[in-house]
C-alpha cells in the first residue's frame, strides 16, 4: 500500500491543482481590449448585446445583466414583492446569498432540505413548509444539475408563490428539452471566475414575464427611468431622468460584457468537456463503496459546476476533514459546497438552530468538491482519481 503524502510519502503530483480555474483565450482578451479603446466603458452598447445573447442562449423573453449573483438574487426578491413578514423556502445548501437576498428585503428566509442522492432542494420538503405566509420559493440548481422544476413549479402554481431559480451554478444546462433560464418566474445567473463562464464578476436575472422585466430594469439603475409613461412628472426634454422608487447600482460594465459574450461563444466547448470530466470520475468512482457519486435526474441534461466527492465515512477510518488535509497533501486542492446555511453564526444568532434539515447536514459532514474545468487535461483528472483512490485504500475499514 502506498504511504500518504500527509504521512511522508509522495504525493501523487508535484504541483498543486485547483478545484476551480477561469479559461481566458486571445479572443478574451481581443474583446475586453476593443471595449477599453472604445466610447463606452459602462452604460454601453455591451450590455444590450449581453443581454439579447443570454435570451438567445436561454430562450427567455428577457434578460437584465447586472454586478453579480448576488445583486442578481437581491433583484429577483424585490421584483418578488418580498417584504417584512414574508417567508422565502430556500436550499439548506447553497451560498449564503440565496437567503440573504431574503434578508435584505426583510422577509424570512425558510430552509428547506435536500434530497440526499441528487442534493438538490427536496420537492416534499418544499410541501411541507408552506404557510399562509410563503411569498416564493429560491430554487437552487446546485453543482448545476437543474431541480426537479416540473414538480416544484406545480407547487408554486398551487400556492401563487413566485418561482425564483437561482441558476448560479447551472448556465448551459438544459431541463426537458428546454434551456434553463427559461422556465422559472425568474432565474439568477452568476458569472464569478470559478463558473463555467465568467465576465470576472457579473450577473443576469432572466424572465419571460415583462412586468418583471421593467421592475428589474428599474432596481438595476438608482430607481431611475427615461421612459415617460413611468414618470410621474413627464417630459420629452432629451436631458431628464426621474428617479420613481427606490434602486441600487447594480449595473454591470461594458468591459464585464464583452469578455462575458466573448465566453458564452465557448459554452458549447465549456459545457462538452465538463461532461466528458465528470463522465471519467463517474466511471472511476461508482463501483467503490466507499463513495457516493452524485445521481442526476434524468430531465437534466447538466452542464456541471461542481464535481461532489461525498463519502461514506462509516466505511472509513477517517472523517471528512482528514480525507480533504490527506487529499490536499497529495497536491489536489478540493473545496467544500457548502456549510448549510444556517449553521452560519449570523442565521445562528438569528435564531436558527442545528437539526433543521438531517439530510443536509449529512450531506456536509461527509462531502467536498474535486477540480473541475475546461483546462483540466485528461492527465490531470487520472492524477485526481489516482490520489483519490490512493486514500481510499488507506483509510477504508475492510482492507
Amino acid at each position: 500500500m502506498e504511504e500518504l503524502a500527509i504521512l511522508g510519502g509522495r504525493p501523487v503530483r508535484e504541483t498543486p491543482l485547483s478545484y476551480g480555474k477561469q479559461y481566458i483565450d486571445q479572443d478574451d482578451v481581443d474583446a475586453v481590449t476593443r471595449t477599453l479603446t472604445s466610447p463606452y466603458l459602462t452604460c454601453g452598447p455591451k450590455i444590450t448585446e449581453l443581454e439579447q445573447e443570454l435570451c438567445r442562449i436561454t430562450g427567455a423573453h428577457y434578460a437584465v445583466a447586472v454586478s453579480n449573483g448576488t445583486a442578481a438574487l437581491h433583484l429577483a426578491a424585490m421584483a418578488a414583492g418580498i417584504g417584512e413578514g414574508d417567508e422565502v423556502i430556500v436550499s439548506a445548501i447553497t451560498f449564503a446569498a440565496s437567503a440573504n437576498c431574503v434578508r435584505y428585503c426583510g422577509g424570512t428566509p425558510v430552509f428547506a432540505d435536500i434530497d440526499p442522492e441528487t442534493y438538490n432542494i427536496s420537492p416534499a420538503a418544499i410541501r411541507s413548509l408552506i404557510t399562509d405566509r410563503t411569498k416564493a420559493v429560491i430554487a437552487v440548481d446546485f453543482t448545476g444539475q437543474a431541480v426537479e422544476l416540473d414538480e416544484i413549479r406545480c407547487i408554486c402554481a398551487e400556492h401563487n408563490l413566485v418561482l425564483i431559480e437561482d441558476g448560479a451554478h447551472s448556465i448551459g444546462t438544459v431541463y426537458n428539452g428546454q434551456p434553463v433560464g427559461s422556465i422559472a418566474d425568474m432565474t439568477c445567473f452568476s458569472f464569478h471566475p470559478v463558473k463555467t463562464v465568467t465576465g470576472g464578476e457579473g450577473g443576469a436575472i432572466t424572465t419571460n414575464d415583462e412586468g418583471l422585466y421593467r421592475k428589474l430594469s428599474l432596481f438595476r439603475t438608482h430607481g431611475i427611468t427615461r421612459t415617460m409613461e413611468e414618470m410621474v412628472h413627464p417630459t420629452d426634454a432629451g436631458w431628464y431622468n426621474e428617479q420613481i422608487t427606490l434602486g441600487y447600482n447594480y449595473r454591470m460594465t461594458d468591459i464585464q460584457a464583452a469578455l462575458l459574450i466573448s465566453q458564452l461563444n465557448k459554452l458549447s466547448l465549456f459545457s462538452k468537456r465538463r461532461k466528458e470530466i465528470v463522465a471519467m470520475y463517474d466511471e472511476a468512482f461508482r463501483d467503490i463503496p466507499e463513495i457516493q457519486v452524485q445521481k442526476e435526474i434524468p430531465e437534466s441534461d447538466t452542464t456541471r459546476h461542481l464535481y461532489i466527492l461525498r463519502l461514506r465515512t462509516e466505511l472509513l477510518d477517517c472523517d471528512r476533514r482528514q480525507f480533504f488535509d490527506a487529499l490536499a497533501a497529495e497536491n489536489i486542492r478540493a473545496q467544500v459546497h457548502y456549510l448549510p446555511v444556517y449553521w452560519h453564526s449570523y442565521y445562528e444568532k438569528l435564531g436558527y438552530a442545528r437539526g433543521l434539515c438531517p439530510e443536509a447536514e449529512a450531506y456536509y459532514e461527509s462531502s467536498m468538491s474535486l477540480p473541475l474545468y475546461y483546462a483540466l487535461t485528461d492527465e490531470e483528472v487520472q492524477d485526481v482519481i489516482r490520489a483519490v483512490k490512493k486514500l481510499i485504500a488507506y483509510y477504508k475499514k475492510n482492507k
